[in-house]
């Protein structure tokens, strides 16, 4: 059995599609609450279950295309064209969901659903490949671990670009309006991302199975399921780590404005989250050392002490700290992340290793799923929070108000980061990896036979 091994240029056409992505996906996990409460002018508690909604129409969608990939048979492979027939859909989407036409408080509610839901959507149908693609890479454990970190490191370039970018560009491109700013400035990222999702369809190629890729039913795969205890752990650790990741992102701006008093430290703090890059690296190294599983752990170690010290940091007023907070979760946040997407492609392998089917599309649904659902819950969250908190934007805010920012970027998140860290220690596919890819070798050499 062949070990598919990938070059360095399809390595980084690869990982740009994580940057193409996130180019729209900080914008939206960052700035979008910030853009709908403080620039559009719609309610907290409105865009909190807008947020809720959005998210119950993903619970559909995410699947559906992970099947529909499963479904896809094409001469360019079953994960490669939605690169190539979703870019520009996803570019325009992102752009009228950062436009604010002159409607009355109800056109804008709903302009926004349906901005909002349908750029949803289609992310799940771009994203949602970027995982699904990683089995047809290659076989080889090593080669995933390089290709995953080489992805999450060019995904942190376009989140870097977002995070320093993003509010200068708008006071260029907006000159005092921010409504303007906002525009110009995603049209910028949108046009950047389209370019790059089509670089990643040029330079990739879908080598693992490919002679005998056909479409299976989903009663078939539903199979590759059944028993696969390790990619029903990592979706719910997906999940409950991403309601706390996006209710700490989507606050960070209204944590650093109106509790810590300190606006100016926004874009740098936001940029310090590059320096994931470090645990990034490490990551395909460290896990041949302690396996995935706890590299994970280790990742989840590092951002529960980060909110500690960043609660620190509110008390002592010391934007020192802070810095010294938002490095540390960095650092989690890289390991996390990277070990992350590789053990999806792991579960992937386990169910086709256990049932003899390989649902690629469907399994690989996973982290994309849980993204989706964590922004949902996440973002209904820290909006309805912050409504009941009395929150009034651009204005002073009351005890409440403020007590209402520091749960949901402090202490919400803690606890999901705790009970995602416990969740691992269930995860024991890193002691079965090696018999299961053997065993999984063997057999593919037959059926190529």
């Amino acid at each position: 059995m062949k070990n598919f091994e990938t070059t360095w240029k399809e390595r980084i056409s690869y990982g740009l599609s994580d940057t193409a992505s996130n180019l729209v996906y900080q914008m939206i996990t960052t700035y979008l609450m910030f853009f709908y409460t403080d620039v559009f002018g719609i309610s907290a508690a409105a865009v909190g279950t807008l947020f809720l909604v959005a998210r119950i129409i993903d619970a559909f969608d995410g699947p559906f295309f992970g099947i529909l990939i499963d479904h896809t048979n094409t001469k360019w492979g079953k994960c490669r064209p939605y690169f190539l027939w979703l870019s520009i859909p996803y570019g325009v989407l992102a752009i009228l969901a950062f436009t604010t036409p002159s409607f009355n408080a109800s056109g804008k509610l709903i302009y926004a659903y349906v901005t909002y839901i349908l750029l949803g959507i289609i992310y799940s149908g771009i994203n949602i490949p970027i995982t699904s693609i990683l089995p047809s890479l290659t076989d080889n454990l090593e080669e995933r671990n390089i290709l995953v970190s080489t992805r999450m490191i060019l995904a942190t370039v376009g989140a870097t670009i977002v995070s320093v970018g993003t509010l200068p560009l708008v006071k260029v491109f907006g000159n005092g309006n921010q409504q303007k700013g906002f525009m110009m400035t995603m049209t910028l990222f949108a046009v950047l991302a389209v370019i790059l999702f089509l670089v990643t369809f040029f330079n990739t190629r879908e080598k693992v199975n490919e002679a005998k890729d056909q479409s299976i039913t989903l009663k078939e795969e539903l199979k590759a399921l059944k028993g696969n205890t390790p990619w029903f752990i990592l979706f719910f650790v997906a999940f409950i780590n991403f309601i706390a990741f996006i209710m700490k992102a989507q606050t960070t701006v209204y944590y650093l404005t109106y509790n810590l008093k300190m606006p100016n430290l926004i874009s740098i703090a936001l940029g310090l989250g590059s320096l994931n890059v470090v645990s990034l690296l490490i990551m395909p190294f460290l896990a041949k050392k302690i396996g995935k599983r706890n590299v994970m752990i280790t990742g989840f170690t590092f951002s529960i002490l980060a909110q500690f010290i960043l609660y620190l940091s509110s008390l002592t007023s010391s934007a020192f700290i802070f810095l010294v907070g938002t490095v540390i979760a960095a650092f989690g946040n890289g390991f996390v992340m990277g070990a992350m997407f590789s053990m999806t492609a792991d579960t992937v392998d386990y169910g086709e290793w256990k049932s003899g089917v390989r649902a690629q599309g469907l399994l690989s649904a996973t982290p994309a799923f849980g993204v989706k659902a964590g922004m949902g819950i996440g973002g209904a969250l820290a909006g309805w929070i912050l409504s009941i908190g009395k929150y009034v934007p651009d204005h002073p805010q009351t005890l409440s108000a403020l007590k209402a920012i520091e749960i949901n970027f402090i202490w919400l998140p803690l606890i999901g980061f705790i009970i995602s860290a416990v969740l691992l220690l269930f995860y024991n596919l890193d002691k079965q990896q090696e018999q299961m890819t053997k065993e999984l070798n063997e057999r593919r050499a037959k059926l190529s036979a």
